[in-house]
């Protein structure tokens, strides 16, 4: 990885007409901003599909792409809808913040009637695409149950048949399902349409992008109930034991995640397949990998089933170099980024050296009173990554007017980083990051804007009401994209 730099910016947190940011012309005019910003990366959040609390870190498929993501405007174009029906929706009226209620109200209704209209006559290409994703008919089937069971999770669908997947009933219900099975099918071959294309025009400048994946998979999720033998799971394949953090910087009781914890041994047995199947799903979609929560792979969290709190849990071993050594020599020339943040213990240390994958360093954690922190800017090391923050954290302008943050702490930021309002508070902290050694420098849109913390993207340990927040239009501009620029240059970082 050369001396470089990048931004840090969700899809669903583009301008647009209809609600939410997808893949189409705003996507493509932020691509052109950061060739113009001189930028060399784009890091995207996870592009699942989401349930519960509309977290991208919470997928019902780590193959599947996010149906919110498709654009609208494209489909139009397409023949497949008319602008005077897309209008006729209401699609909230905030141009900073998604309405995911208006989301899940309209999108699939409109996404239907462009089933209706273009199923039949992309029927060849939908076809060959089917054949070119394996997990494409279990996941369009998985869905399509979700709706038939209205919503309701797998692990208590009624049918105990097809929550097991008992060949009789898998065959029953691909019959009787078969129309919603065309549905959930043909949307996933519109978004990759739309995300190949996003992805060949970003190429074509010379970006790369970032793609984040997330450690776990969701509890209700397609992955689990396809290959359940890969997880910790009982005889009816309710989890035994679930995955969180115990408390932490973010949290004094930890985070229950909930997810179902992996069954390292079963998949050591298998070689590692499904972990194979699984990148080489992200791979045809990123040029990095981000691999979110690396300690896990050394030894991770794991709480009771029925825990109240991830204060009740303990730590087990991972799997090691025994799993990344087989992932970094199956997808030799792949990047990987490790996110080494979190209780870090010897064994993480260690793990990250033996990988020789890049780690992070977070800027809001570098300034404290009372110790050295290895986050210091001078202190990265090469083979690393600064971010000024990522989506767990608030904004620079946030972090340094936050009354919980000790004002020792501020303190130490501000004569370390020479801040002024003359340059800018947010651009000290771009400086200091920049200026670091570290091969590679990420800040938040946010930051580069100078946002508070009503433009934080996530508050860890909270449910609801995040990932909603909206580049407002225009503001990715060309004075921006010149201020940028001149960063980058004076520090080193500007993409050939």
């Amino acid at each position: 990885m050369e001396r470089s730099s990048g931004v840090l910016l969700a899809v669903t947190s583009l301008p647009s007409k209809y609600g939410i940011g997808t893949l189409g012309r705003e996507a493509f005019a932020f691509a052109d901003f950061l060739k113009e910003a001189g930028q060399k990366y784009w890091q995207v959040l996870p592009l699942g599909p989401t349930g519960l609390g509309d977290s991208p870190y919470s997928s019902f498929s780590t193959f599947a792409g996010n149906p919110y993501l498709i654009d609208l405007e494209l489909l139009i174009e397409d023949g497949l809808l008319t602008k005077k029906y897309v209008e006729s929706f209401d699609w909230g009226d905030d141009p900073a913040h998604v309405d995911y209620v208006a989301m899940k109200e309209n999108r699939e209704t409109v996404l239907q009637k462009a089933f209706e209209k273009g199923f039949e006559r992309d029927r060849a290409a939908v076809d060959r695409f089917v054949g070119d994703n394996v997990w494409l008919p279990d996941y369009a089937l998985f869905m399509a149950l979700r709706e038939y069971y209205e919503g309701v999770s797998w692990i208590d669908w009624e049918d105990r048949d097809i929550r097991l997947r008992k060949p009789e009933a898998i065959q029953k219900y691909r019959t009787l399902l078969a129309d919603r099975v065309n549905y959930y099918t043909y949307v996933q071959y519109l978004f990759f349409k739309q995300w190949n294309e996003l992805r060949e025009y970003v190429k074509k400048l010379g970006i790369k992008i970032i793609g984040d994946l997330p450690i776990y998979v969701a509890a209700d999720s397609a992955d689990i109930w396809r290959e359940p033998q890969f997880f910790q799971l009982d005889e009816e394949n309710i989890p035994k034991k679930v995955a969180g953090v115990p408390p932490d910087y973010f949290s004094k009781d930890g985070q229950l995640w909930g997810n179902p914890l992996y069954d390292w041994d079963t998949m050591r047995k298998d070689g590692f397949g499904w972990w194979i199947r699984r990148i080489e799903g992200a791979v045809k979609m990123y040029d990095v990998l981000r691999l979110d929560h690396f300690r896990a792979f050394a030894s991770y969290w794991s709480c009771p089933y029925d825990a109240e709190t991830a204060k009740d849990g303990e730590w087990h071993n991972g799997p090691g170099m025994s799993l990344l050594r087989v992932l970094r020599d199956w997808f030799y020339g792949t990047e990987f980024i490790a996110e080494d943040l979190g209780i870090l213990t010897p064994d993480v240390d260690q793990l990250l050296e033996d990988s020789g994958f890049p780690g992070m360093n977070i800027l809001e954690f570098a300034f404290t009173k009372n110790a050295d922190s290895k986050y210091l800017p001078h202190r990265c090391k090469k083979n690393s990554i600064v971010y000024t923050g990522t989506h767990d954290n608030d904004t620079v302008i946030g972090w340094l007017h936050d009354d919980e943050i000790p004002e020792e702490d501020k303190a130490v930021a501000r004569e370390y980083l020479g801040i002024s309002k003359e340059e800018g508070e947010h651009l000290a902290f771009i400086r200091g990051g920049m200026g670091s050694p570290a091969n590679l420098f990420i800040a938040q849109m946010q930051d580069w804007q100078g946002l508070d913390s009503s433009c934080r993207m996530n508050v860890p340990g909270v449910a609801l009401g995040n990932w909603t927040w909206r580049m407002e239009p225009g503001s990715a501009n060309e004075e921006l994209a010149v201020l940028m620029r001149e960063y980058t240059r004076i520090f080193g970082r500007l993409a050939n």
